[in-house]
């Protein structure tokens, strides 16, 4: 066990790692476009930010957060999402006195306990991006045009955007009454989860991933139905700024999204592809979670993109960069004697913006020329005991197998022409 990761996490190995960076730059790269600036918070949290954040009755807060008690006995969490770390951030530090929209983003890793599978992980990684402090359906359709740019952008095409409207206080009861009048016929045949959340929180009846609840949910009351003139406004101009942006998008009644603190606007981008695992952003307004958490009355809408349910996607159509790294330069030292001038000068290499790399086992020239094809060095400087003497070295092209001989002293200068 000591020499396996545990279930449900991943070691993103060096080869890995430069597709990584990819995606991250590009979220980082439009995020800057739309001014969005990133924060960076705790992995874990007070227990109570998420049991009134996300929600009691939801699946991550009742099935699938990681929590324990530190030494001094405080209920502690590790974060299973970033929005409720964010909103706590933005109350502590008082962003809410600075001009709005606040407009954040993250990356990170998040922990939930579920089942591993394709695309999802108990430690999985989200990209996330949250707007504190306007109302209207402006920011709503600017938050989804960010998200549908950055997927656009990495080469995406099969992508299907849902939006919904779940309402908000004034209009949510009548639907709630209405939910409960539909299933209470139904209540014996409902799974356990779905009976203790009829009480509590019927609008997440519509969320159960169980075949026959679903199937016992066909039919059901819709919010659009329900909703009060505010929210039938805002939605109708959430479609309109959609429309005129040239969005397309499909209104999907039942999505309701998984935490209890949507309100109003909820959406979901899809990558098809993928089948099952389709989803790879979904989000919301939010404009009672700030005040919930102990914040003034705020409005906020935001999104997460599970990274590596994307990078699943972008490997499945071959949209991934060629992940081969190479080195500038291979230094080869044939006699160990000659092995300060070697490290001096691979040193002042570095210090030159350069990347360059030698051997550190004093192996014979055969073994360095094999090492540095190993590395994809395209230049290497063979310190010959000849040259040496004269002050010279052999800097040879690896892609040619033209080499020619240059002074030490001018190995810099070379190689930044040369590069």
């Amino acid at each position: 066990m000591l020499t396996t990761a545990p279930r449900g996490t991943k070691d993103i190995m060096p080869a890995d790692v430069k597709a990584w960076r990819y995606l991250e730059e590009t979220m980082r790269r439009i995020c800057a476009q739309y001014g969005y600036k990133e924060i960076r918070t705790p992995v874990f949290e007070h227990t109570e930010l998420f049991l009134r954040g996300i929600g009691e009755t939801t699946d991550v807060v009742e099935k699938e957060m990681y929590t324990f008690n530190d030494r001094g006995n405080r209920s502690i969490t590790l974060r299973p999402e970033n929005t409720a770390s964010a909103v706590r951030a933005y109350i502590e530090h008082k962003l809410y006195a600075e001009p709005a929209p606040a407009k954040l983003f993250y990356i990170g890793p998040m922990f939930r306990y579920d089942r591993p599978q394709a695309g999802r992980y108990r430690q999985f990684h989200q990209f996330g991006v949250e707007a504190l402090g306007v109302q209207g359906p402006n920011i709503d359709a600017e938050i989804i045009l960010l998200a549908v740019q950055i997927l656009q952008s990495l080469g995406l095409k099969d992508l299907k955007l849902k939006i919904n409207s779940v309402g908000c206080p004034k209009c949510r009861p009548l639907h709630r009454e209405k939910l409960q009048e539909f299933f209470k016929p139904h209540f014996a045949e409902l799974c356990k989860d779905c009976q203790s959340r009829y009480d509590r929180n019927p609008l997440r009846l519509l969320d159960c991933k169980n075949p026959h609840c679903q199937e016992l949910g066909t039919g059901a009351p819709s919010l659009e139905e329900c909703l009060c003139d505010e929210c039938k406004d805002h939605f109708a101009g959430l479609k309109q700024l959609l429309t005129a942006a040239g969005i397309e998008y499909e209104v999907d009644h039942n999505l309701v999204r998984g935490l209890d603190y949507y309100t109003k606007t909820a959406f979901e981008i899809q990558y098809q592809p993928l089948g099952a695992q389709s989803a790879v952003c979904g989000g919301g307004r939010y404009d009672g979670l700030i005040e919930e958490v102990g914040g003034p009355a705020t409005p906020g809408i935001g999104f997460a993109m599970g990274m590596e349910r994307v990078l699943l996607a972008l490997e499945s159509q071959n949209l991934l960069p060629d992940s081969e790294e190479f080195m500038d330069v291979f230094a080869v030292c044939p006699k160990q004697e000659y092995f300060p001038a070697v490290f001096k000068a691979v040193i002042e290499l570095r210090r030159a913006g350069l990347k360059a790399e030698f051997d550190f086992q004093g192996r014979s020239m055969k073994a360095q020329m094999k090492q540095a094809n190993k590395v994809n060095a395209r230049h290497v400087l063979i310190f010959g005991e000849d040259e040496f003497a004269r002050g010279q070295v052999v800097l040879r092209n690896m892609s040619t197998s033209e080499q020619k001989e240059i002074a030490i002293t001018d190995i810099i200068t070379n190689l930044q022409t040369e590069v």
